[in-house]
This record gives structure tokens, C-alpha cells and sequence, in this order.
């Protein structure tokens, strides 16, 4: 083998091995400091001796001292092993980095009902953590999740998705809203599926998945499907109602929000039909400890906010 080429084959271990060689000049006090053994130290020195070609050390009982090729080499090693420090350092300084942020993708009204207020708690009592929050659609949050981009999504995943581990937070029950009434004391009442034939309904596009839970029961309720003005987020949908421009079908997730708006309110019946809104990550990938901390302060604020039932007025339609 060349020489150059056996250079190659240096490993730190030797060369920090060296190193203490020559700071202390004596290969036992080298081998305590380390530690090792005397003869593992000797070992050591003595390969790299065999790969360099050359002899390092002048040895005699007291102390060794470096030969001609011995301070060549030292600057050489004294740099590379300096070089591998400072990599470590910055390797260890970019995984401590990584581990301290949190990136969180969610739907729209995920985002604006559920997270504001967990993300301020969250971070004074951890404020070493920066959370980053994406606000899209589900088809953008699942996205987001599978090319690493977010570290855990929020939505309602209605089916399994290749790549994706799904875990459900919590369960809503879908809900009609309809525009405010100037007597309305906003009692939430109750409806069959079976009364909505008539409605003009205002819904998501139709590859949303709350939106493809809906129709399918409408359609089991001898709603024939029809156009409808789309819109793509629930807070939208919100607002149209709102404006008199129809009537929609949404989770109870968003209850408050339609209380806030004064929107009539009736839990749909025969049937009750649930949905489950799901925290997702990447499969296969190792939970990051913020996020392990976040999503179970999370969970304990999402039971909280799905425990109740809705007291539903007695008048039903």
C-alpha cells in the first residue's frame, strides 16, 4: 500500500492517542488519562508509527520525545483532531436546536379555536421552545407531515393515510348551522338528517373528508346530491351562513365560533353521526421530546373541550 494511502486509514483515536503522548511525555501517564491500559496505549502508537512509516518517539526510561517526524506530524494531528471537536460541537449544537423547536400544521379553524391558547401556555413553561404554527387545508397539513416539514398535524384525518400514524384526540358530533334569528336566545336544539332535504346547504369541496362523511349521509337520507356553494374553509362557511346565504353541516368542534356569531345551532340526529379529530405524524420517524410534551398537554385540552355535551334545547325539527 502506498504511503499517502495508509495516511488515509489514520483514525482519531491514534491521533488523540498522540496527542497525549506528547503533552505529558510518557505513554503510562497518556494511558491513565484517557484511560487505558499502558499496553493498549503502546499498541496504539505503535500502529500509528506502522501507518505514518515512520518512528514518532524517542523513548528512554523517563520520558519520550518526539523524533523529526514526530513534529511533523503534530501540527497535522493537533488540526484534525481540533476540526472532528469543533464538528461534534456544532453537530451537538443543530440537535439541540432541532430538538427545542416544534413545528405544528393545522387546519384553519384547528388552528384559530384550539391552538392560540395552548401555544402560549406551552411556551411559558417552555420558553427554550419555538413553535412554529401552519395554518392549510388537510390535504396541505397531511403533506406537510410526510415531507418533514411539520412535526405533528391536526385534523380530521377521516381515513388512514399511507406513511401517516394517526392518534384521536378527541370526538365531535356533526352539527347544522343556520343564520341568526332576531329571537334566537341560542339554545342548541336538535334535527334529523331527514328534515335538511330542503335546505339550501353550503359546503366544503368535495374531497374534503368532512365534507365526503356528510354527503354520504345525506345521501342515505334521500338527499339527492346537488350543486352547492363551496367554499374551502369552515371559517368561511361560517361567515356565509352567518350572512344569510344558506345553511351547513359542520363538526361541534366549531360551536363556540357559532355561538360567537349567533348562529342557530341543531345537533343532527337519526343518525348521531361522530367524528374524530386526530393529532398525525410521520411514520417511522422518532418523536421529538417537545413534541411528546406538547401533544399530551394537547390531548388533556381537547377532552377538556369535547367532554361536554351540548345541552340541546327541546324544540326539534
Amino acid at each position: 500500500m502506498h504511503a499517502s494511502e495508509k495516511l488515509m486509514h489514520l483514525s482519531s483515536r491514534q491521533l488523540m492517542a498522540f496527542l497525549e503522548v506528547v503533552r505529558l511525555r510518557s505513554i503510562s501517564k497518556a494511558a491513565e488519562c484517557i484511560p487505558m491500559s499502558q499496553s493498549g496505549m503502546s499498541m496504539l502508537i505503535k500502529e500509528l508509527e506502522d501507518q505514518i512509516g515512520a518512528r514518532l518517539f524517542d523513548r528512554n526510561p523517563r520520558s519520550v520525545t518526539l523524533t523529526d517526524s514526530g513534529r511533523e506530524l503534530l501540527p497535522v494531528a493537533q488540526r484534525i483532531v481540533q476540526e472532528l471537536r469543533d464538528l461534534g460541537s456544532a453537530i451537538q449544537g443543530t440537535e439541540a436546536a432541532h430538538r427545542s423547536s416544534l413545528h405544528v400544521a393545522a387546519t384553519p379553524m384547528v388552528s384559530m379555536s384550539l391552538l392560540p391558547d395552548i401555544i402560549r401556555e406551552f411556551t411559558k413553561s417552555n420558553p427554550q421552545v419555538d413553535i412554529t404554527l401552519a395554518d392549510a387545508d388537510v390535504h396541505a397539513v397531511r403533506q406537510s407531515v410526510l415531507d418533514g416539514d411539520a412535526d405533528i398535524g391536526l385534523g380530521f384525518f377521516v381515513k388512514p393515510a399511507v406513511g401517516l400514524l394517526r392518534q384521536p384526540l378527541c370526538r365531535f358530533r356533526l352539527m347544522c348551522i343556520s343564520p341568526p334569528v332576531s329571537n334566537n336566545s341560542l339554545h342548541v336544539s336538535s334535527r334529523t338528517w331527514s328534515s335538511l332535504r330542503d335546505l339550501s346547504l353550503i359546503g366544503l369541496p368535495a374531497d374534503n373528508p368532512i365534507q365526503s362523511l356528510v354527503e354520504s349521509h345525506l345521501a342515505t337520507n334521500g338527499e339527492e346530491r346537488k350543486q352547492r356553494q363551496v367554499v374551502n374553509f369552515i371559517g368561511t362557511v361560517i361567515a356565509m351562513v352567518r350572512a344569510g346565504l344558506g345553511h351547513a353541516i359542520i363538526p361541534s368542534f366549531a360551536i363556540e365560533e357559532c355561538k360567537r356569531h349567533g348562529l342557530q345551532i341543531s345537533m343532527l340526529t337519526t343518525p348521531v353521526v361522530n367524528l374524530d379529530l386526530y393529532l398525525v405524524s410521520r411514520r417511522g420517524t422518532q418523536a421529538k421530546s417537545t413534541s411528546l410534551d406538547f401533544t399530551a398537554r394537547l390531548k388533556a385540552t381537547a377532552a377538556k373541550l369535547a367532554a361536554p355535551n351540548p345541552k340541546i334545547h327541546t324544540t326539534r325539527k
